[in-house]
């Protein structure tokens, strides 16, 4: 009876050769796509951070509204002129350093006749009551951040404009709500209070940060693809497993 035996190593037939090769294309052109974000989200922190501190300029009027964009305009600082809609603040769920509570958000008439919401700040749980931060009359002037609107909701809660309660600053919901009709698809973060005696509004308590990990992701596919073609190589320099001579 004649006996034949196997190398070890086997060399891995062309099919799973080639779905090998497809996931190492696969993973480079995932880090090369994590390159591209970094190189994108570095622009914007660079852009967002040199916002911060230019001067403001004009809101946006309705001719420029249709070009805003997160990219191009969101936390730039802005100004703006006109007068307080009174009696017609919408509470908006929040969590801040000050703890839980709303942030107040009010309708604001600007010369240019174009209405826009205005976040005032924040206020406690406790401190609902409008006659403690009552908005100025009259003419004022308001230097804040650009935030564009932010429709739907919070994590796992949409708005609720039927019973007044608000987890994002949808502005053409509250619109819609309150009767305004067209509005900037936009609101300005205030920068100063403008409340009463009490300090309310807390005014300019507006998170800017970016999380930027895309260089570690980059890496990370990209090692798994060099991981992955260097078990293909070895695979491929494995001698073909053939039978051994009779004896």
């Amino acid at each position: 009876m004649s006996e034949t035996n196997t190398s070890k190593g086997r060399r891995p037939g062309p099919f799973f050769f080639a779905l090998g090769l497809l996931g190492v294309l696969a993973l480079i052109a995932l880090g090369i796509w994590q390159v591209q974000r970094l190189q994108w989200k570095t622009a914007l922190i660079a852009r967002v951070e040199a916002g911060l501190t230019a001067a403001p300029t004009p809101a946006p009027g309705p001719g420029d509204w249709p070009s805003l964009s997160a990219n191009t305009d969101e936390y730039r600082r802005v100004t703006v002129s006109g007068r307080f809609l009174p009696g017609t603040d919408v509470l908006v769920q929040a969590v801040t350093i000050e703890g839980r509570g709303f942030w107040v958000m009010t309708p604001f008439g600007p010369d240019n006749g174009a209405p826009l919401y205005i976040n005032r700040g924040f206020i406690p749980e406790d401190k609902r009551d409008p006659a403690l931060w009552p908005a100025p009359a009259g003419e004022v002037t308001l230097t804040g951040l650009l935030r564009l609107s932010q429709p739907g909701g919070g994590f796992l809660r949409s708005n609720r404009p039927e019973e007044n309660r608000w987890f994002s600053r949808d502005v053409a919901a509250m619109a819609a709500k309150q009767g305004l009709g067209p509005v900037a698809p936009y609101f300005i973060d205030e920068s100063a209070p403008t409340g009463g005696a009490t300090g309310l509004p807390i005014a300019g308590l507006t998170v800017v940060s970016f999380p930027n990990h895309h260089l570690n992701y980059a890496l990370t596919w990209f090692a798994l693809a060099a991981g992955l073609g260097a078990v293909l190589i070895w695979q491929a320099r494995q001698p073909s497993s053939r039978p051994s001579a009779p004896h």
